[in-house]
């Protein structure tokens, strides 16, 4: 996109792009451009000047008239260039598809959040069939090497993390931005760096090897208290090509404030395991074929 800067500069200012609508019609001298217009001539002839060197007016001398004419060739290249971005960003199953769909969940959450415990005992199941068997799957949710890369949704990095893989045994976690290094900028001020994306901290229940998981894990608001508790329970299974895993999500203690949470789990703890899925598939040199799935479930319901 740099080549087309100067030209995007030049088009930006509205007495510009008056011009060029009217050279777009057909080719005029600078008075005539002047008067059209509603402007000085010395003015018109700089926006001109500054339209040639972009490269998208061209110019002669006819007899005592200075006479300018569009290039389209570079409006064209603009398009195409314009074109491209939007189709990068509108590419189905993109990084907008989610952003649009996170936004939808936003609206309706928020709504529907009046009061503590408006989300009480929603719940999510989710499904993944593994390539590893179940002791490979169960050190890539336990021990947090192999946690640190996958325990994030697609946008997001786990910057600080603990999983004590234990009955009783204590959890915390820390998101940056995935394109945020964290390391306070080439300055060294801290302010250089973004905050910390989200926090979280629980304890794991249950924690039995290669079999059954479970734990709550709670988000941090920004004052430091709970945005909801999670009771999340994962069962393994060991099948022929791997392992089975199913997962359900439990939402208790919610609070006004974990609307914005709620609305993004479905996406961004499925991200997590289709992330999880690629992990355990590269370590063992083959990829899940299963698609996956995911289920969402209701329980109290909002009363209005």
């Amino acid at each position: 996109m740099d080549d087309a800067d100067p030209l995007l500069t030049a088009l930006a200012d509205p007495a510009r792009w008056r011009l060029v609508r009217l050279l777009a019609e057909r080719p005029r001298p600078v008075g005539v451009l002047a008067q059209l217009a509603e402007a000085r001539q010395p003015q018109t002839t700089k926006h001109l000047q500054t339209l040639e060197r972009a490269g998208v007016v061209t110019s002669q001398r006819s007899g005592q008239r200075r006479v300018y004419a569009l290039r389209p060739g570079p409006l064209r290249d603009l398009a195409a260039t314009l074109g491209r971005l939007a189709d990068t960003a509108d590419r189905a199953g993109g990084s907008r598809e989610t952003y649009d769909r996170y936004g939808r969940g936003l609206a309706s959450e928020r709504l529907a959040a009046k009061g503590p415990g408006w989300a009480d005992e929603r719940s999510f199941r989710f499904h993944r069939s593994l390539a590893g068997d179940p002791d490979a799957v169960w050190r890539h949710l336990t021990e947090t090497a192999l946690l640190s890369h996958w325990w994030a949704p697609d946008d997001l990095r786990v910057s600080d993390l603990a999983f004590e893989a234990r009955p009783g045994g204590r959890i915390l976690l820390e998101y940056r931005d995935a394109e945020d290094s964290g390391d306070a900028g080439h300055s060294g001020d801290p302010e250089d760096s973004e905050p910390v994306a989200g926090r979280g901290d629980g304890v794991v229940d249950v924690a039995r090897p290669g079999e059954r998981l479970a734990y709550r894990l709670s988000p941090r608001l920004p004052d430091g208290g709970a945005a909801f508790t999670a009771h999340v329970d994962l069962t393994l299974r060991p099948t022929g090509a791997g392992t089975d895993l199913d997962v359900h999500y439990l939402i208790a203690d919610s609070t006004v404030e974990s609307a914005d949470f709620i609305a993004g789990l479905e996406i961004g703890f499925g991200q997590c395991l289709d992330k999880l899925a690629t992990a355990v598939g590269t370590a063992h040199g083959t990829a899940p074929d299963a698609p996956p799935t995911s289920t969402r479930t209701e329980g109290k319901q909002v009363q209005p």
